[in-house]
């Protein structure tokens, strides 16, 4: 497994207090809703975008992106890789 993925699914994890192994987490699987397996919800959205801040140092201000972006764990892996802000992990 992508060791960037990896970690954006651990820390999916740990910011959102949930209890499932990361590795569990499909790249394409979607995070938040009630239909999702995770369950997450806008409070989980703004810890898991205060996390990534921490973490890779990018913020996420547009709302209608930022959905976009924390759909899933691919897509978030494409939008960091793109602003080359997880340089060790690509």
């Amino acid at each position: 497994m992508n060791d960037l993925k990896l970690a954006l699914k651990t820390l999916i994890v740990q910011a959102c207090d949930k209890d499932c192994d990361p590795a569990s987490i499909g790249d394409d699987e979607t995070l938040f809703g009630t239909e999702a397996r995770l369950a997450l919800d806008s409070l989980d959205a703004l810890q898991l975008s205060m996390a990534l801040q921490k973490k890779f140092g990018v913020r996420l201000t547009d709302s209608k992106e930022t959905r976009l972006i924390l759909a899933n764990v691919g897509n978030l892996t494409a939008w960091l890789k793109e602003r080359n802000k997880a340089d060790g992990f690509a």
